[in-house]
């Protein structure tokens, strides 16, 4: 027989992608090329069944003989080992993020005389609308707690947006742009202990109890599915930090990051300009420690977060820590800065990077805000925060709005720069 091959996401199978299969039986035997994780991430979102849960369900396929992992989005390795007579594919593909990889396929086939075979699209039927389906019935604890990981697994980095509250948290969930590279959008949100505490009024020096910021965390649990990183501050007393770590698990958050200071709690960008101390590296391994035995799955990841250069320490304290918490079974590092020039944290990274035991950096370029995501990348940072950015544009905008009434005396001229009230209505689902 022939050989087909067919390349193939699988997260959500209908019968769009049976047409597909049975259109590839007929022109002879068929090889799925099933997109690893990573290879879908590479363009969209990460799928919700893993790799081996989507092979289980290709393989029983009545159409398919044999499955292989698809490593990219680009078909051209596995074609070259396969050389199959036809590749079969969907006839969705001629424009958008997958058009330079189908004309690859057609070059690579070229070279034995194979040929492309497109099925016509199956109309009303699409994996993106299933997927808004599924959005929309919304998602467990569970599956949230995993996802970040397999976001870090898959992505060659996960982007984080900071949330104060419901509506912040819908944003992250839903702002999205095209590229040519396929959509852009956030992998998940950063629970930010600053945000919150300033939506509500209050300093920064966890005056907002861990109960009071479970309730804004429960307000955004309710309305979004992606994972959520949480802002422990220092994790407090080593014992009240394990029951920390027990809530967060069991609401479904998938990380905390927690600061080696102690006392009272004063914002990192001040720098030695408020007093700061930095706990010391015996004490902080214990309450990594305490932190990482208080949890009942291997999912959740407790990350530590390193003020050595925050406080003018040397390089070398703060690559002696990181050393010290990944001993002590820290799942990652966050590195801070205050810094607007990225060296010292670029020098981090360079170091960071040769310790045997490496595992997640996490980086927060707020003062250095020039960076871009692939120059963290290329260091090595897996997760990048933006850490306060949605709050610090929603407050000039209400400061404008405010003083706009007071100057005119009414609401009309604020009216262009404010969201329709119909488009308030629409913006939270169920609202209708």
């Amino acid at each position: 027989m022939k050989k087909v091959y067919v390349g193939m996401s699988a997260d959500l199978v209908h019968p769009g992608h049976l047409n597909i299969l049975k259109r590839a039986a007929e022109l002879g035997e068929v090889t799925v090329g099933l997109l690893t994780d990573r290879a879908i991430a590479s363009y969209k979102r990460v799928p919700y069944m893993t790799f081996e849960q989507r092979r289980a369900v290709v393989e029983s396929l009545k159409f398919v003989s044999k499955v292989v992992p698809q490593e990219t989005l680009d078909y051209t390795d596995n074609l070259m080992v396969l050389k199959p007579e036809f590749v079969v594919h969907g006839d969705d593909w001629q424009e958008g993020v997958q058009k330079n990889t189908r004309a690859r396929v057609i070059e690579t086939l070229s070279n034995w005389g194979g040929q492309l075979v497109e099925v016509p699209y199956t109309n009303g039927i699409s994996s993106t609308k299933l997927s808004s389906a599924i959005k929309e019935l919304g998602t467990t604890p569970n599956i949230r707690l995993k996802s970040l990981r397999r976001l870090i697994d898959s992505k060659p980095i996960v982007r984080l947006l900071d949330i104060h509250n419901g509506l912040s948290a819908l944003i992250v969930e839903n702002a999205s742009i095209e590229t040519e590279q396929g959509r852009r959008e956030f992998d998940g949100m950063w629970a930010s202990s600053l945000t919150d505490s300033t939506s509500k009024g209050k300093p920064d020096i966890e005056a907002v109890d861990v109960s009071a910021r479970m309730v804004t965390l429960n307000e955004v649990l309710e309305v979004t599915t992606k994972p959520i990183v949480y802002d422990g501050d220092t994790g407090g007393k080593p014992e009240h930090f394990s029951f920390t770590v027990r809530t967060l698990e069991r609401l479904g958050v998938s990380a905390v990051i927690i600061e080696d200071k102690t006392g009272l709690k004063k914002n990192s960008l001040f720098g030695n300009d408020v007093e700061q101390s930095q706990d010391s590296v015996d004490n902080f391994c214990n309450k990594i420690r305490i932190g990482k035995s208080s949890q009942t799955t291997e999912d959740f990841m407790v990350i530590a977060r390193i003020e050595s250069l925050i406080l003018d320490k040397p390089m070398s304290d703060a690559i002696e820590r990181a050393k010290a918490y990944l001993d002590a079974g820290a799942d990652g590092i966050m590195i801070h800065s205050r810094k607007k020039d990225p060296s010292e944290i670029f020098e981090f990274c360079r170091q960071y990077g040769l310790i045997p035991n490496r595992r997640t950096l996490v980086a927060v370029p707020s003062s250095y805000s020039s960076v871009y995501e692939d120059q963290l990348q290329e260091l090595g940072v897996n997760i990048v925060i933006y850490a306060n950015h949605l709050l610090r544009s929603a407050y000039p905008a209400m400061v404008k709005t405010a003083k706009t009434i007071l100057e005119h005396r009414r609401a009309e001229e604020a009216d262009a720069s404010l969201l329709p009230i119909k488009d308030v209505l629409e913006l939270i689902p169920g609202t209708k």
